[in-house]
């Protein structure tokens, strides 16, 4: 059977993995703005320090595997990793702790498979999650968002030096922090929803999902649309996985009693939702390969969230999720094929010579 092509299906665009990167890198500064604003300076020494872990990681292994530095340093994937987990990361958590994380993604979750294009896991989600079990409770360590009214006291996290001693030599941060809102709403004694909200400050003084975390959610928004105006990722993986989380907040929303699970509005607005939807489900290596199996990943991230948020012992569930619907992609690749440059659709040739 022979096609009437007469060459190769290779196109040419003038995208590169360095362009990729880059756009992503940029679409992560209206979030990184609006967390500074709440949460000070924290999550930008995280990036800081996790930068360069990475990068440093990066040549370590690149040497051993007798690599070009240059070539693969260039792409900014590294970069990449440690920004995301940086801002995955609590605010001012001790500088060992960013370092053993990133040393993780990118020694273990990326090299040790073959580096980018070959790791069948999330780096910075390995990252994360390696860290949340080893370290408990330096994980949970959130800091109040700035302005938050308590007892008629604006909560103020620490300055600039004070944040410097905080990561670098391990001085207390118990008096700066607090639940976030999913945390707060998880733990709820009793009280109907409404009831929480008024009497929470985080809710009192949000608008819908827990004072700053709002915010920062809408930020991650701006920087999902803007990718998606670039064309570096198609809408399919974030659509599927706040429908999948809007579905099940949806079904499962009691209008408010004391057992509820919170609001569509809570969920898509609290916690790493947008962060995750725009910046980790769309990784192009780890998840599944066609638009229709796209949307089935994220739809199963949303839910998996939707879960463990709920009824699970983490209030925040992006890492889980991702990591097991990392494992399930080839199996959903394997359903759902891409439709091959040529052919109408998954094993259908459009073109025939007239010997066929």
């Amino acid at each position: 059977m022979a096609l009437a092509r007469k060459s190769s299906p290779h196109t040419h665009g003038p995208r590169s993995t360095q362009w990729l990167m880059q756009q992503v890198l940029i679409a992560t500064v209206p979030g990184l703005i609006v967390l500074t604003s709440f949460f000070g300076i924290g999550t930008l020494l995280n990036i800081l320090i996790a930068s360069v872990t990475a990068i440093g990681c990066e040549a370590a292994v690149l040497k051993l595997r007798k690599r070009p530095l240059g070539f693969y340093l260039s792409d900014y994937s590294a970069l990449v990793t440690a920004v995301l987990l940086g801002i995955a990361l609590p605010p001012l958590v001790p500088w060992w702790l960013t370092v053993t994380g990133t040393a993780f993604a990118i020694i273990i979750a990326k090299h040790l498979y073959g580096g980018m294009g070959y790791n069948p896991f999330n780096p910075a989600m390995i990252g994360y999650v390696v860290l949340l079990i080893s370290f408990p409770l330096q994980m949970s360590a959130w800091l109040a968002p700035g302005g938050l009214l308590v007892d008629g006291t604006p909560a103020m996290g620490p300055d600039f030096m004070s944040s410097l001693k905080i990561v670098f030599l391990g001085n207390p941060i118990d008096g700066f922090t607090a639940a976030t809102p999913l945390d707060a709403f998880k733990h709820n004694s009793g009280l109907l929803v409404s009831q929480f909200y008024e009497q929470t400050p985080q809710f009192s003084q949000g608008q819908w999902a827990g004072f700053g975390w709002e915010w920062v959610n809408i930020a991650f928004l701006f920087g999902g649309v803007y990718l998606l105006a670039r064309k570096v990722f198609t809408w399919h993986g974030p659509v599927g996985m706040l429908a999948g989380l809007s579905v099940m907040a949806l079904f499962n929303y009691d209008g408010g009693s004391s057992t509820s699970n919170g609001s569509i509005l809570f969920h898509l607005l609290s916690g790493a939702t947008m962060f995750g939807a725009f910046f980790i489900v769309t990784d192009p290596v780890t998840s599944a390969t066609s638009n229709r199996g796209r949307l089935i990943y994220g739809a199963m991230i949303g839910i998996i969230m939707f879960l463990i948020r709920s009824w699970g012992n983490y209030p925040e569930a992006l890492a889980f999720a991702v990591l097991l619907m990392n494992f399930a992609a080839p199996f959903i690749d394997y359903y759902t094929p891409p439709r091959t440059y040529g052919h109408s659709k998954s094993g259908t040739i459009i073109h025939r010579s007239k010997e066929d």
